[in-house]
């Protein structure tokens, strides 16, 4: 195998994440920001309400955890 053999197929392996990877991270900032807008739906006082102090930050929460479980996943 010639050096540039050897680099073409190193480079196809030398891709850090795969297609469901970038799906998945795609998805988690999609539900972050959806977390986001849930908090600014609340209309109470500097949004101390349900939607602000516990379901937002929960689905943002949530999201956080996809993009680290994206990360890790393997191809």
């Amino acid at each position: 195998m010639s050096v540039k053999e050897k680099a073409s197929v190193g480079n196809k392996e030398a891709l850090p994440f795969g297609k469901t990877n970038y799906s998945l991270m795609l998805a988690g900032i999609a539900i972050i920001l959806v977390g986001f807008f849930v908090m600014s739906l609340d209309k109470t006082e500097f949004g101390f309400g349900f939607l602000g102090l516990t379901l937002g930050p929960i689905i943002v929460l949530a999201g956080f955890g996809l993009e680290f479980f994206a990360i890790l996943k393997r191809k």
